[in-house]
């Protein structure tokens, strides 16, 4: 697991148990055994079952955590995505925010998966964007891959996306051009991307050199359509769709015949799954 998941667990942990769970101190002898499962109660794409895993462990080493459902599992209402047993206070103490990153990172993974199902039989594929929770970014990428979508760029660092306002800054194509040939240079893994709006700004962007990826920001199903034209029988650079992203326009846009469709709000929007825990037995 990336230490960052384990610095996310540590705090979160911190921020809902401070200085203990009262609770579970008071009100549950510490003797008390239990058996709990957290159970779907609605159908959706599970992810984060080893974050949610994890949290119990970080709780009690004791606990004993049977993983039933793996990431990526499809699953319908009163599926038993795990078991954990042990010491009852731990198991209500680690409850609530194993819960939390299971049902986020299950809603992200859900919601990407509507989408991926509606273009299938294209050749488009569905991308997450930056729009994440702060912190939660590796795990909500992993959960768009658990969904069946495709991982944009991590960050700033790992892919140039030259948009408006960076053009605005730029002296013209030729100095673009330039600026394409010195990252290259540096970083001949680091892809370039281009943001266009209009179709002239496909066909210069067409004439570079140098460039990966052109995004078609906000085009009309009909424009997207001409872009795809314009590359003609060239595979690269890779065209793909940003903006009013929908489950009803999905479909429309993919066959198009563009590669790619991103979609903010898989990350930014995506309801959480419903999962409950529900105990078993308790036995002292």
């Amino acid at each position: 697991m990336e230490a960052s998941a384990r610095v996310l667990i540590g705090q979160a942990l911190a921020e809902d148990i401070g200085l203990g769970d009262v609770t579970a101190m008071y009100f549950i002898p510490s003797d008390r055994q239990a058996r709990a499962m957290i159970v779907a109660r609605k159908e959706g794409v599970i992810s984060g079952v080893d974050i949610a895993q994890a949290v119990f462990h970080e709780v009690d080493v004791a606990l004993d955590v049977e993983v039933l459902l793996p990431n990526g599992s499809r699953v319908s209402e009163g599926a038993v995505v795990m078991c954990i047993t042990g010491p009852a206070r731990s198991i209500l103490t680690a409850e609530r925010t194993a819960l939390n990153f299971l049902q986020r990172l299950s809603g992200v993974a859900t919601a990407t998966a509507r989408y991926v199902e509606l273009v299938k039989g294209t050749n488009a594929r569905i991308l997450d964007t930056r729009k994440t929770t702060p912190g939660y970014r590796a795990l909500e990428k992993r959960a768009v891959l658990h969904g069946g979508g495709t991982n944009h760029r991590m960050g700033l660092y790992d892919r140039a996306m030259v948009k408006d306002n960076h053009l605005v800054a730029e002296g013209g194509l030729d100095e673009i051009q330039k600026s394409i040939h010195r990252l290259k240079a540096d970083h001949p893994d680091v892809e370039v991307e281009m943001e266009a709006d209009r179709l002239d700004q496909v066909e210069a962007f067409l004439g570079l050199d140098g460039v990966d990826h052109i995004l078609l920001d906000n085009m009309a199903p009909e424009l997207i359509r001409k872009a795809v034209a314009m590359r003609g029988d060239r595979v690269k650079p890779y065209l793909e769709a940003s903006g009013n992203v929908n489950l009803a326009t999905v479909r429309t846009i993919a066959e198009t015949g563009v590669d790619f469709i991103s979609i903010g709000s898989i990350t930014h929007s995506a309801p959480a799954l419903d999962l409950g825990m529900d105990f078993v037995a308790l036995r002292g």
